[in-house]
């Protein structure tokens, strides 16, 4: 008897016979690693991280730790190290969408389940368990669908892409190239805010565009904050926009100050990219019923016509600056 206890002692501390996640067995934590962009990308990045840290806490049974990066290579080194740590689960938001492929078969050779959150990875399916995505070609042909509905004589479009390569951009882009190969739409200008979708920046590429002459009556800009940028160039030139305006504004992403500026006019639509996936994630874990392949999330567009108070209480993220209240 005292033999057969011993055995079973050491097995405990090998940490093998018993069918618990490495993460577990000391203290009975769910141990997951989180590579991420950082909150200063965006406001819709901002809302993402905050939601992740809440979710993924000690006192909803997890011991958690979230890496911030926008340099791919940094984050594919942050996933190797929490493989080395010997996490139950892997949760990745790519800056990039390629170069993972090794990454994510050590992930599964390891036995670690990898869940892919917000954005798509150029890989098999079989690298990973599950991805919670946000359709971002879907997106896009939404946000395209109401730019070619504008009922506009020739649509002179301005891109303002985020970073580049990212799912995001790539999906975003996707049917704007697409209409203006059918010629549907014409392209005056095609810039980027950089890898972090930086205000600054769109706003150069408007008024790079204005000061070359371009004519152009939309901008499509792929996130609130390049948006806001490329509409203070409008302002500063003097350029009608929004309601009523020559230039018809869409962002993306559903920041409350950008729905506050569609509501009173200011901007035109705004396209949703729900960062709320950490407490789907979590349910799967906890119950075990782990879905293979992709989901993706519902989302909606919002115009002048449709917007509501209620809308923007529901699926808003980040501060609300109030009914009336325009963020320039």
């Amino acid at each position: 008897m005292k033999k057969t206890l011993g055995i079973l002692m050491i097995l405990v501390m090998l940490g093998t016979g018993f069918p618990f996640a490495a993460g577990q067995k000391e203290s009975g934590l769910i141990k997951v690693g989180i590579v991420n962009l950082p909150p200063e990308e965006s406001g819709y990045r901002q809302a993402n991280v905050e939601d992740m840290n809440n979710v993924f806490s000690a006192a909803n049974g997890y011991d958690a730790k979230q890496t911030n990066t926008m340099d791919n290579s940094e984050q594919i080194a942050a996933a190797k190290g929490y493989i080395r740590d010997g996490v139950d689960y892997l949760l990745i938001s790519a800056a990039n969408a390629s170069g993972w492929d090794d990454t994510l078969k050590s992930a599964k050779d390891a036995g670690i389940q990898v869940i892919l959150f917000d954005r798509s990875i150029d890989t098999a399916e079989s690298n990973y368990q599950a991805a919670i995505l946000s359709d971002m070609a879907y997106e896009g042909k939404k946000a395209v669908e109401w730019v070619l509905s504008l009922g506009l004589d020739k649509i002179n479009l301005i891109l303002i892409r985020g970073q580049m390569g990212s799912a995001a951009e790539i999906g975003r882009s996707a049917a704007v190239l697409e209409a203006a190969k059918a010629g549907k739409l014409n392209i005056v200008a095609d810039g980027t805010g950089g890898d972090s979708w930086s205000l600054e920046e769109a706003r150069k590429v408007v008024e790079a565009a204005i000061a070359a002459g371009k004519d152009f009556n939309v901008i499509y800009a792929q996130n609130d904050g390049m948006a806001q940028g490329a509409v203070q160039a409008l302002e500063a030139a003097g350029i009608s926009h929004g309601k009523g305006g020559k230039v018809k504004v869409i962002g993306f992403d559903f920041n409350r100050f950008a729905l506050r500026n569609v509501q009173a006019g200011y901007w035109d639509a705004d396209m949703q990219c729900n960062p709320r996936q950490a407490a789907q994630i979590s349910e799967w874990i906890k119950s075990g019923k782990m879905p293979s392949g992709v989901v993706y999330q519902e989302e909606l567009l919002l115009t002048t016509e449709t917007i509501t108070d209620e809308l923007i209480e529901k699926w808003g993220i980040n501060a609300d600056p109030g009914k009336g209240v325009i963020t320039r």
